[in-house]
């Protein structure tokens, strides 16, 4: 086992199981979209759980859909390597004709701290990894920063910290997605606060993080990964020019 081992794999099995989910899609239609969210979630969970156990067999796996009973196995913690998967990021928007803005999230947490992982974004034809991390957008001197935001229930603070820092907020479906348009260019930033877990951030901040990017909680403290309780509430990503000035004003409005 190599280390570019894990990055290659962790690509491989986000990208397939988001092709599993396209075929999916296009199997079961959106007519019953409730249903397609559940075997959406199921089928990618089980294919996730089948390939790391059998070719990763010694590592650990801390899924978001696995069972209250397996989330808190001690031996998670005592473990050197441990999975962190998302089988499918963003639901919603995956039970939605036309919406691309769902994820497939594979990361390897090993020995404290992040060392692989991958985004598939199965709807848009791409995977990020750390594999071959993204090249940094440049910067928009005369542009207004934009920020991604939740479709459905942007944080106030966030509304706030647009109008402070002269930004324009943008609504993405899911963190995956989120966190990878500003990888890509489409944002400068995404902040959020009000109710995370580990899964929904450690494969994108792997790859943000080995791209160059900002990645923290909200007042500037590390992401923390692998944590007897896997609630992650807060996050800041951004292109790394432009977290001095979000973070100066989240503190400002937390005064």
């Amino acid at each position: 086992m190599t280390i570019r081992d894990d990055h290659v794999l962790a690509t491989d099995l986000a990208t397939e199981a988001g092709e599993r989910l396209l075929a999916l899609r296009e199997k079961e239609g959106f007519a019953d979209p409730s249903t397609l969210r559940k075997e959406g979630d199921a089928s990618a969970h089980v294919f996730l759980m089948d390939a790391l156990a059998r070719l990763r067999p010694g590592d650990s796996v801390l899924s978001e859909e696995a069972t209250r009973e397996e989330r808190l196995d001690p031996r998670r913690l005592k473990a050197e390597r441990v999975w962190i998967v998302d089988p499918l990021d963003g639901t919603r928007e995956f039970a939605e004709e036309g919406r691309g803005d769902w994820a497939v999230h594979v990361a390897l947490w090993e020995n404290g701290g992040l060392s692989a992982g991958a985004v598939a974004l199965p709807a848009q034809g791409r995977t990020l990894s750390t594999l071959e991390p993204p090249v940094l957008p440049a910067v928009r001197p005369e542009a207004r920063p934009r920020i991604a935001v939740s479709r459905t229930r942007p944080p106030e603070f966030v509304q706030n910290l647009a109008r402070l820092a002269g930004a324009d907020l943008v609504p993405i479906g899911s963190a995956g997605a989120k966190i990878s348009a500003v990888l890509t260019g489409e944002v400068e930033a995404y902040v959020h606060a009000g109710g995370q877990y580990e899964w929904d951030s450690a494969a994108p901040v792997a790859v943000a993080l080995a791209a160059g990017a900002h990645a923290s909680r909200i007042d500037g403290s590390p992401l923390t990964y692998n944590q007897g309780d896997p609630s992650l509430p807060d996050i800041l990503v951004s292109l790394p020019g432009l977290a001095p000035t979000l973070l100066a004003g989240i503190r400002d409005l937390h005064r």
